[in-house]
């Protein structure tokens, strides 16, 4: 995953975890110009002559895996304009405890192989860390937009919110199509490499490896009771049969997703694809946009209300598959969990920076909080 910075400012005029209005959590400790010199030089050991040429960070690069664009220069480049996606800095305090850029490289060539969707051309796997200081791969750049994270693109003044019903229903169902194309057309036993290790059957391996990762965010921290509540409730909760297990993208949200148009045309950041039910993609989809939605209306603003909504994208998504989602109180509380644990994570990593101080209440660091709390109470929906 690569987790959205928080909002600009939450409804209190602060980050979540307090952070002041209008500063961004750090994201790494890397000096922009020094890597594009190292990766200049890099790239003349796989095209020699060539040159690494405008190369930038995105306003939107997240805190896990960095993007850097840039043009190659060069008589015969393999495409003119590139991302590169690298490693988290080890020195930032990471989101996540190990970034594996073989095994999104190799999902992305495999989702390329075997389905219709837009992934971008894999171009380089550079899985030395001396060239610049992690592994990393290159693939080619997309062009199009993205729905914005910072201000979400739930609130006024962006490209998705000005749209029309029409045009945001065709983004949708086209969204909600890439689930169905992917579950569908990845045979699972191509996948088997992502596979969660440990025993029983997928989900439980998934939702176990969850509470390994909590284990790790709150290693010398505060703990969390509501996200201790959280794994209790779905231990209440769990399907009776979770379903067949098929390829899932794991970030599911338009965030990632490059669209011309309305269409998509670019389909990103497979760092947390897994093995698992369907719901896991869907459950993800539909918290996160409700995420953006329950903030927008927390400052006041009515947002996109009937966008992305649970009702929609389950029927969607049973008319293109004939499969209709089930379990989905379980799933969408698993998403707003897992969420939860990164947002707790991102926030101690701050205080790891000295941006805001070691909380009283853990709890506290969950911007959705309140959302959480109410699908654990079974009142949300």
């Amino acid at each position: 995953m690569t987790p959205h910075p928080p909002p600009a400012a939450g409804p209190d005029g602060n980050h979540p975890g307090g952070a002041p209005a209008g500063r961004r959590p750090r994201t790494t400790t890397r000096d922009p110009e020094a890597l594009t010199r190292r990766l200049t030089a890099w790239l003349g050991t796989r095209l020699p002559g060539a040159r690494a040429v405008a190369a930038t960070v995105p306003d939107s690069n997240g805190m896990s895996s960095e993007t850097l664009l840039f043009d190659i220069e060069h008589p015969e480049p393999p495409v003119p304009s590139c991302a590169l996606r690298l490693a988290a800095d080890p020195a930032a305090y990471t989101v996540f405890p190990r970034y594996d850029m073989a095994r999104q490289y190799r999902t992305m060539r495999l989702v390329a192989d075997h389905t219709d969707l837009p992934v971008p051309r894999t171009l380089w796997l550079e899985e030395d860390p001396a060239h610049l200081g992690a592994p990393f791969f290159v693939m080619a750049r997309a062009d199009g937009r993205v729905p914005p994270d910072v201000m979400p693109y739930t609130y006024e003044g962006n490209w998705l919110h000005d749209a029309t019903d029409a045009q945001r229903d065709h983004l949708e169902a086209a969204s909600v199509s890439v689930l169905a194309r992917l579950h569908g057309q990845v045979p699972p036993a191509a996948a088997d490499f992502l596979a969660t290790p440990g025993t029983g059957g997928a989900l439980h391996r998934h939702v176990e490896a969850q509470r390994a990762y909590y284990s790790w965010v709150i290693d010398g921290r505060p703990r969390s009771p509501l996200i201790e509540r959280g794994f209790a409730r779905l231990a209440d909760r769990w399907p009776s049969d979770p379903g067949e297990t098929v390829l899932t993208w794991g970030d599911a949200r338009i965030g990632n997703i490059v669209y011309d148009g309305f269409e998509p045309a670019a389909v990103l950041d497979w760092e947390m694809a897994a093995l698992g039910p369907r719901e896991l993609d869907l459950g993800w989809m539909v918290f996160l946009h409700r995420f953006f939605q329950d903030l927008t209306e927390s400052g006041g603003k009515p947002g996109l209300p009937d966008f992305l909504s649970r009702d929609r994208v389950e029927s969607r998504y049973a008319a293109l598959t004939g499969h209709p989602p089930r379990d989905m109180d379980f799933h969408t509380l698993y998403a707003a969990l897992r969420h939860a644990i990164v947002m707790l994570r991102v926030a101690y990593r701050q205080v790891h920076f000295g941006e805001i101080p070691v909380p009283a209440d853990a709890d506290a660091l969950i911007l959705h909080r309140d959302a959480l709390e109410a699908m654990i109470e079974g009142r949300y929906w």
